[in-house]
C-alpha cells in the first residue's frame, strides 16, 4: 500500500493556492507548518488513517524542485462533473492544462479524467470511474 506520495514545490503559498483549488473538494484536510503543506484525508476514532497521504514540501537538499519526467499523482472525484468544476478551479488557482477532462480511448469506458501542471511542472490527474454514470460509447 502506498503511505504518502511528495512533490517539490519551490514557491510553498502558490502550491497551496493550487492545491487548495482542488483537494479540499475531495475530502483532504490540511496542516500547514514549515515544512511545507501536508494534505490528509479525515480518520473516524479508532480507525486506521486512508492513506496515501499528500506532501508539498520544499526539497530537502535545497536544490530547486523540479518535476519528474514520466511522474504523476492521480486523485480520485466522485463524479465526471466534479473532474470538469475541479479541473476547471485547479487552472484558476495557477495550474496549466495537459489535458481537457473527457474520456480517452486507451482506457476503460467509464474513466473519465483531466490532466494538468501544478505551478512546479508536477502532472496531476483527477478522475472519476463511475460506473453508474455514461461511459464513452454511451
Amino acid at each position: 500500500m502506498i503511505s504518502y506520495v511528495t512533490v517539490g514545490a519551490d514557491d510553498i503559498a502558490r502550491a497551496k493556492r493550487f492545491y487548495a483549488a482542488f483537494l479540499p473538494a475531495l475530502g483532504y484536510g490540511l496542516e500547514e507548518g514549515a515544512e511545507g503543506l501536508s494534505y490528509a484525508l479525515p480518520v473516524e476514532a479508532g480507525q486506521r488513517p486512508v492513506l496515501p497521504d499528500f506532501y508539498v514540501k520544499p526539497t530537502f537538499d535545497g536544490r530547486p524542485a523540479s518535476a519528474g519526467n514520466g511522474s504523476m499523482v492521480a486523485f480520485e472525484a466522485r463524479t465526471q462533473q466534479q473532474v470538469r468544476d475541479l479541473h476547471a478551479a485547479a487552472l484558476a488557482a495557477g495550474g496549466t492544462d495537459e489535458g481537457q477532462p473527457g474520456f480517452r480511448a486507451a482506457y476503460g469506458p467509464h474513466f473519465f479524467v483531466s490532466y494538468l501542471r501544478d505551478p512546479q511542472g508536477n502532472k496531476i490527474a483527477l478522475y472519476s470511474s463511475d460506473p453508474n454514470e455514461p461511459g464513452r460509447d454511451g
